[in-house]
């Protein structure tokens, strides 16, 4: 080849280069679509939202974007994961907290969030192996709040770091029908990091439903002493602001003792101790009725289950499957149970 073509062709490359890297990395986001296969090996693909809410969720990936951009800290690699997340694009969103790993990898909040989305995914090996890294990383005997990105009615976060690493290794567990280490996790979580009604009533639940699945029905059924009728569960926009303006006024935290987000458990143990009944939990007035259909479904199914009845338990599983929230744990769990009783 002539010396001078090769000097064209090197000079074009050079420029191709030059060109190349000075693009932005990631000059359009499309979402993809098939995200993974369910336990019974259909395809499971991202939710039709409306406009408006997806215009909401990718405003809020642009920020992360931009804040990661300026400064990929280890807290900005969280929140960009997390609105991928949240836009159900859970592949792209371990891809960011596995970026995130490399470099900071005695990141117990980078695993939490990660096995997480392997949970999400169905891949419940991976999210284990994450939860007990994250486990082994974290300080032991505090709790670090957990900022929401989907805020509740008080928009005050209630979780923390340490309660949804342990409430998520529990689930992972009991996902693959290891009942034994959940009921361990769940036993150290309600003993050590429930620090209100909320994440009370969640891990009770759980941990109900993992006793129950061992035969544990003497234990399972003192453990349901706990529950009261009369928790209070706030409802009315004049509740949720007398509480907002107590905190707020630093006065007691009243919402320490009352149940904001999780009155869907609440109602599933009120069912279980038998003073609520069945067909009261598909009473909802909740926005999100797949969301409603697949906590309570399952709940509902397992109380058939317990009761001998897995006809109905089976029938109940499937109205839970066809939804269209199949990120939910009620949705997930409802999978592994269903693939069980097909065995």
């Amino acid at each position: 080849m002539h010396k001078s073509t090769l000097k064209a062709l090197a000079l074009s490359l050079i420029i191709c280069l030059t060109a190349c890297s000075n693009e932005p990395k990631e000059t359009h986001y499309e979402l993809k679509e098939f995200q993974t296969m369910s336990l019974l090996g259909d395809s499971l693909k991202i939710p039709q939202r409306s406009e408006a809410a997806l215009k909401a969720l990718n405003d809020n990936l642009e920020k992360a974007k931009a804040n990661f951009e300026a400064d990929p800290s280890e807290m900005n690699t969280i929140w960009l994961g997390r609105r991928y997340a949240y836009l159900s694009d859970y592949q792209k969103a371990i891809a960011v907290f596995t970026g995130g790993l490399q470099k900071f990898p005695e990141s117990y909040k980078l695993y939490r969030h990660r096995g997480h989305r392997y949970i999400s995914l169905r891949e419940f090996d991976k999210a284990v192996a994450d939860y007990k890294k994250a486990y082994e990383l974290m300080p032991k005997g505090v709790v670090e709040i957990e900022p929401d990105g989907a805020p509740n009615k008080l928009n005050i976060p209630l979780s923390n770091t340490q309660f949804n690493i342990l409430y998520h290794y529990g689930l992972a567990h009991y996902l693959k029908g290891e009942f034994e280490q959940a009921e361990d996790i769940y036993k150290e979580l309600l003993n050590n990091y429930c620090d209100n009604l909320d994440l009370f009533v969640a891990t009770t639940d759980w941990l109900y439903m993992t006793l129950m699945r061992q035969e544990k029905k003497e234990e399972a059924e003192k453990l349901l002493n706990n529950i009261l009728t009369e928790m209070k569960v706030l409802e009315t926009a004049k509740e949720l602001t007398e509480v907002a303006n107590a905190i707020m006024l630093d006065k007691i935290l009243d919402y320490k003792t009352e149940i904001v987000e999780n009155d869907s458990y609440y109602k599933r143990l009120l069912m279980y101790k038998g003073e609520l009944a069945v067909e009261e939990l598909f009473e909802t007035d909740n926005d999100d009725v797949a969301l409603s259909l697949a906590t309570q479904g399952y709940g509902v199914a397992n109380w058939y289950l317990y009761n001998g009845d897995s006809d109905k338990a089976k029938e109940i599983l499937k109205k839970v499957l066809d939804g269209t929230s199949w990120a939910a744990f009620g949705y997930i769990a409802a999978e592994a149970d269903m693939k069980r009783l097909q065995q």
